[in-house]
């Protein structure tokens, strides 16, 4: 028993040691609009626990930036923004990668209903005003490995 509990607590200071896992490394994303390419470096959120965090508590995305959730096949969902300091776009992309629908500008810790209004592949956040400065809009084309280039 000795033993066991010495090699759990070995393991354990190697992995204090260790320090945390790094983050996964960003994708890049490129949504095609009237006013050029535009790239953005994405984390991927594929699993359910990292869907329902998201941007949860985080106080600043950087231009240029984003969190691209990833739902394996199309489907209506809906957001929030609970716990959500930062005012967000959140673009919504049908599995062809056209862009089906935009909610500008979120309300930062609201928990209303963000419907897609028509079933989605994936969801784009991006910091709120990104889509109007850059010009991007429904029926724009998004570019990443999830539907299907690059």
């Amino acid at each position: 028993m000795r033993a066991l509990t010495f090699a759990a607590f070995a393991l354990f200071g190697l992995l204090v040691a260790a320090g945390p896992l790094p983050a996964a490394e960003p994708q890049t994303l490129e949504i095609a609009s009237k006013t050029g390419v535009h790239p953005f470096a994405v984390e991927l959120v594929e699993n359910e626990a990292d869907r329902a965090k998201g941007l949860m508590y985080r106080k600043v995305l950087p231009e240029g930036q984003g969190m691209l959730f990833d739902f394996h096949r199309e489907q209506d969902v809906s957001f929030w923004m609970q716990n959500t300091y930062i005012p967000l776009d959140m673009i919504f992309i049908k599995a062809d990668g056209r862009i089906a629908n935009i909610v500008e500008n979120t309300e930062p810790l609201s928990t209303k209903l963000i419907p897609s209004r028509a079933p989605v592949r994936g969801v784009l956040e991006v910091i709120g005003g990104t889509s109007r400065k850059l010009g991007i809009a429904v029926g724009d084309r998004v570019a990443h490995p999830i539907f299907g280039g690059r």
